[in-house]
């Protein structure tokens, strides 16, 4: 059983590495083309521990969504400049991606998604219904999680995505080793679960679903209203899918809760894979560098 006294961590995979991060402290580690291994820390200071206001129920979740937002783009932006680094210099000049590149990146991904996930689906359940009330909300739903899936699956067979999916898979390893107290080494860590409770799949798929719910009782015969209704409560959705999680990290072995993120575990079956020996090896240097000493062994 894991020890309560550890801190939470988590993550996320990045290309060719692994970023952890802890309550106060974060670590991008990445795998450059020499097979060296790099590593970067920085110290966290949310506001959520440091307002009454910003951790109150709800409205933490909105700020943890932000925050999540902005240390992505930096380990996005770090383990794309080691790559960067290492190609540009065997051309004898040095270039480097900017935040704001990979910010600027990121708002055309968020715009795209919004076409396709929000736009989209709205289009379509115009075709199938003329309902404007519960009808016409839960065939908008259900078509939304379709296309989700049908992207995800798309995606999954590029070959720079399996291995940004390995390293996912890296990752819970590596928390789940660190959780059930064992010595964090790439054996040990081989033997844990691809799948966690806790990971941002289970999230987007509780955005998805409590969508549906919500949606269902909101309705406008106007197409713009319903536009606008579904991106305002994006940080809404968001925020409840957030303090649910929360809730069910405390209660992982509750049969209810274990049935509500059940769908979430079987999507990271697509969204995790099994990673190779020296991949978990990065993830564990990232997890290490965010955990006090005495919790691990070097």
């Amino acid at each position: 059983m894991a020890d309560t006294a550890k801190p939470v961590v988590g993550g996320q995979a990045v290309i060719e590495g692994v970023m952890m991060k802890s309550k106060d402290r974060m670590a991008i580690a990445v795998r450059k083309p020499n097979k060296k291994i790099v590593v970067k820390k920085e110290r966290l200071k949310s506001i959520v521990y440091r307002s009454k206001f910003f951790n109150l129920p709800l409205i933490r979740g909105i700020v943890v969504l932000f925050e999540t937002l902005i240390i992505g783009i930096k380990a996005l932006t770090f383990s794309a400049n080691v790559a960067v680094e290492e190609e540009t210099s065997k051309k004898g000049k040095k270039e480097k991606i900017s935040n704001w590149s990979i910010a600027f990146t990121i708002l055309i991904s968020i715009g795209l998604a919004i076409g396709l996930f929000i736009l989209l689906p709205l289009f379509l359940t115009r075709l199938v219904t003329t309902s404007d009330g519960f009808v016409f909300n839960v065939v908008d739903g259900v078509i939304r999680i379709g296309i989700f899936l049908a992207y995800i699956v798309s995606i999954s067979f590029m070959s720079d995505v399996k291995r940004l999916f390995q390293y996912h898979g890296a990752e819970h390893k590596s928390v789940f080793c660190f959780e059930a107290g064992k010595k964090l080494t790439v054996k040990n860590a081989r033997g844990f679960s691809a799948l966690h409770p806790r990971c941002g799949t289970t999230l987007i798929v509780l955005v998805l679903v409590i969508s549906i719910l919500l949606f269902s009782i909101v309705t406008s015969p106007l197409w713009i209203i319903k536009f606008i209704v579904r991106l305002a409560f994006i940080p809404i959705i968001a925020a409840f899918s957030y303090e649910f999680l929360k809730f069910g990290a405390c209660h992982q072995n509750n049969w209810l809760i274990r049935i509500l993120i059940a769908p979430g575990l079987l999507l990271q079956m697509i969204t995790t894979r099994e990673p190779d020996d020296s991949q978990i090896e990065v993830a564990i240097k990232a997890l290490k560098a965010v955990v006090p000493k005495n919790m691990h062994s070097t």
